[in-house]
């Protein structure tokens, strides 16, 4: 087969979740409310870390990172999955297609990042308290959070570059809601070896590296709370280390299962529900678990109301 049929494929068809017109309502319904959710939570984050002093701190400047992240993470499949679940037209052209794996995979690593550098924020703060000024300064911060763009932005861009060559001729149905790696693999006709090996050791490098600072982050934290003397301060450390532990090992332990494994282990059908986790429900509740159990937040929550 020449190479000219090799690359006829010029969109796709996303068939989503469900192909039941029953179910693709009520899945409609539920996300439209998750999306609604996310976006009114990390928005209302954004503006009170903007507009209350109180919340111009290291911790927060990087919470309205992880809100930036999760807007954008929610808004690169979300409003796609539902235009097709009304409109019916689940199809996708490959530059689309090739867009929204970019968007999805750069504010995925994004976020991984962010969290390494949250945890790393709450152990300097912890276990470093008289020396947080000087080792999370404002400069500090700022190139924090610009490598984890940096590093979230090029490697989806290594990833999007190696998908854009490959060649497709097994089809162009995605039995997924959006256009994802493993299920791309799948149709191409190219060998994609390259492509995985550079998934797990460049992908693998930025979500391991980032897991275990915040493991190692949260060892040293729970070493310190274990020295607190009052009971009722140790069980307020633990209860919200053990809720980000438990938002990072569901976010980590998806990500790992979904990207870092053979390809011929990936199944379309059982598989495609994973990134409903990590890319709508995790970031639907970042801003309950980081922010808005937060007695900061809640108080700048209380003046913003009081002021309107």
């Amino acid at each position: 087969m020449g190479r000219e049929n090799n690359t006829s494929v010029t969109e796709f068809i996303l068939l989503g979740l469900s192909s039941n017109p029953v179910e693709e309502l009520i899945l409609f319904g539920v996300f439209t409310a998750i999306y609604l959710v996310a976006l009114m939570g990390n928005v209302l984050i954004l503006l009170l870390v903007s507009l209350d002093s109180r919340l111009h701190s290291p911790m927060y400047f990087f919470l309205g990172n992880l809100s930036v992240v999760d807007i954008g993470y929610t808004s690169s499949t979300v409003p796609k999955m539902l235009a097709n679940y009304l409109s019916g037209d689940k199809s996708i052209s490959w530059a689309g297609c090739l867009s929204q794996m970019f968007f999805f995979i750069s504010f995925g690593g994004i976020e991984c990042l962010i969290l390494g550098v949250m945890a790393y924020d709450r152990y300097v703060a912890i276990c470093h308290p008289l020396h947080y000024g000087m080792f999370m300064s404002r400069r500090v911060c700022a190139l924090l959070a610009a490598a984890t763009w940096a590093m979230g932005l090029t490697n989806s861009a290594v990833h999007s570059s190696l998908m854009s060559i490959l060649s497709f001729c097994r089809g162009n149905v995605l039995r997924h809601f959006f256009c994802d790696i493993p299920p791309l693999f799948q149709l191409s006709c190219s060998d994609t070896r390259t492509n995985q090996a550079v998934t797990i050791v460049v992908g693998g490098a930025i979500v391991f590296s980032s897991l275990l600072g915040t493991l190692v982050s949260y060892v040293y934290i729970a070493l310190a709370v274990l020295r607190i003397r009052t009971r009722e301060g140790r069980l307020k450390a633990f209860s919200t280390c053990a809720s980000h532990l438990t938002v990072v090992s569901l976010y980590f332990g998806t990500i790992l299962f979904t990207y870092l494994r053979p390809n011929s282990t990936y199944s379309q059908e059982q598989d495609r529900a994973l990134p409903v986790l990590y890319g709508i429900i995790i970031p639907m509740l970042n801003p309950i678990i980081y922010s808005l159990r937060n007695k900061d937040v809640k108080g700048a929550l209380q003046k913003a109301l009081a002021r309107s």
